[in-house]
């Protein structure tokens, strides 16, 4: 049986981007905030990483994030629009 690591998720607020750091490579999730909006403009994540859930904790975290500071979200990046149509429990952040 194999364990599945966790990335270890990361918050600059001031350069606007979380990470993920996983078996030494970093996904990333890049935001802008405008008038109260949280804009998702980028997930990325490497290949070798890919699969095992990294993008969707990047956006979770942003999410949480978001919702504590009272931001609607507007997901730009084509992987943050198919994550709230996967998750409809979370469309009250939606700007």
């Amino acid at each position: 049986m194999s364990e599945h690591k966790q990335a270890v998720i990361g918050h600059d607020e001031a350069a606007g981007r979380f990470t993920a750091e996983l078996d030494g490579h970093r996904a990333e999730l890049d935001y802008l905030l405008d008038h109260g909006v949280m804009r998702i403009t980028h997930t990325g994540v490497p290949t070798a990483i890919g699969g095992r859930g990294v993008a969707g904790n990047l956006v979770r975290n942003a999410l949480e994030f978001a919702r504590a500071r009272g931001y609607k979200v507007q997901p730009d990046c084509s992987y943050a629009q198919e994550w709230f149509l996967r998750h409809p429990e979370q469309r009250d952040l939606l700007a």
